[in-house]
């Protein structure tokens, strides 16, 4: 995966976006970082990974995805905004539930809130992208699918999403 690359693609999406709606990146950090939530709550909604009482199967394997990378939007742009553009991620191995893993980022997400800190926000990257591989996909399918999600997210600012 091409973090870099992600960054740089996620950058230009921000930049615009400030522009058209004149808005500064400090000014809007919580609200990236309730967006963020609020796109990994719609995830474990389409994974009902918590849906105890269902029967019902998780959502087609590319509505996950595409959910998954909604998440990966608001984690490049968090990072951006706080001086983080990563070189690297090297995902967790994560050997719990998704539940707990759910859980886990949901706690680091608000713990960035609370305390700006590189540490944090590269433990947040990498528990993502381990959840994303405990949801089976690879780094390759996640990079195809951020590069199809971020010109959706262009073509929505040209027609005034």
């Amino acid at each position: 995966m091409n973090v870099t690359q992600l960054f740089q693609m996620q950058k230009n999406l921000d930049d615009r976006i400030l522009e058209e709606h004149k808005l500064e990146r400090d000014e809007i950090f919580h609200e990236k970082l309730l967006a963020l939530q609020v796109e990994i709550g719609e995830l474990a909604n389409e994974t009902r990974c918590f849906k105890y009482w269902s029967l019902k199967p998780p959502a087609d394997k590319n509505v996950i995805l595409e959910e998954f990378v909604d998440g990966i939007h608001f984690i490049l742009s968090i990072g951006i905004d706080l001086g983080y553009e990563l070189d690297y991620i090297t995902p967790l191995s994560e050997k719990e539930s998704l539940v707990s893993q759910f859980h886990s980022i949901i706690r680091l997400v608000s713990k960035l809130g609370e305390e700006n800190s590189e540490e944090i926000y590269s433990r947040i990257f990498s528990a993502y992208l381990a959840l994303g591989n405990t949801l089976g996909y690879s780094d390759e399918e996640i990079s195809q699918a951020y590069l199809l999600k971020n010109a959706i997210n262009h073509d929505r600012q040209d027609e005034g999403y």
